[in-house]
């Protein structure tokens, strides 16, 4: 049995959740178009009949802003002690520059194998993905540069058996039938403000948070937290639109988590600059 700990990094936004999804075989992490959707640190587990892959999905890379970012960054920081080998994620789309050199610096530093996956090669000209892989090449001394497509699954499975090939052999760390280690409850949550993020405009969704407050057999109640009492409209919209939109949106994903048909019941409240109040981070568990 081969079994270890890959860390994933990246910048934000270059589709580090989305690829441990693909890894892993199912949905484990939220996804969105807003940087920084990932705010903790979250194992998504790839199981094999002779592996077990633990993938750490980290938040992008960033400078703190604010009490939440700054705890982000050292959930990063911290993260890279006891990995056995780091996936480092760049953007097939964008620019390979300053941020993603960063990002390099701090990993290739690590003495740890790298593995780099170009992401996002999906319906780009051959032309163009050769001359990202050359800019992505000039990073660092990796083990395997691999073009892959998270969303269509185009080169996963290849870059899956390289990761596996890193790791050492030992024991498996988690039950075989457990693909992450977030509690249903988190799990729930995590739905409702992916489903959130993806509805509201952009000076909502930084300020947005959910805790599930309540589950019973045939009913979940959730909150949503937001910092004013504007963004609290938008996220209620007129005559209770955009949250009963919400619900609408997250409860097949909820109810696929519980295992059963569920009322979701879903609360606004406005928590004025929760992102830099300790005592409600501590509360959300980031």
């Amino acid at each position: 049995m081969k079994s270890g700990f890959v860390a994933v990094a990246g910048r934000p936004n270059v589709g580090k959740s989305t690829l441990v999804n693909a890894l892993c075989g199912e949905k484990i992490a939220i996804t969105s178009k807003v940087p920084n959707t990932t705010r903790r640190r979250l194992f998504g587990v790839a199981h094999g009949p002779d592996y077990q892959l633990a993938l750490v999905d980290l938040p992008g890379f960033q400078r703190p802003m604010d009490p939440l970012t700054e705890r982000m960054q050292r959930t990063v920081d911290s993260s890279f002690e006891d990995v056995d080998a780091v996936l480092l994620v760049v953007d097939a789309r964008a620019h390979i520059g300053s941020g993603d050199r960063f990002v390099a610096r701090r990993v290739f530093g690590l003495e740890k194998p790298v593995i780099i996956a170009l992401n996002k090669v999906d319906r780009l000209k051959p032309a163009h993905i050769a001359t990202q892989m050359k800019a992505a090449a000039a990073l660092g001394d990796f083990h395997a540069l691999h073009p892959v497509s998270a969303k269509t699954k185009e080169g996963v499975g290849e870059l899956r058996g390289d990761l596996v090939y890193l790791l050492p052999e030992g024991p498996a760390y988690f039950p075989s039938e457990q693909t992450t280690d977030l509690a249903l409850e988190e799990r729930i949550a995590e739905v409702i403000r992916e489903k959130a993020l993806h509805l509201t405009r952009e000076e909502v969704p930084h300020a947005i948070s959910v805790e599930v407050e309540e589950i019973e057999e045939k009913r979940l109640r959730a909150l949503v937290y937001c910092e004013t009492e504007s963004q609290k409209g938008i996220l209620v919209g007129k005559k209770g639109a955009m949250v009963r939109e919400i619900g609408t949106r997250a409860r097949p994903e909820v109810e696929a988590l519980l295992g059963h048909p569920v009322f979701l019941e879903l609360q606004v409240k406005v928590r004025p600059k929760w992102r830099r109040d300790p005592r409600m981070l501590e509360r959300l568990g980031l």
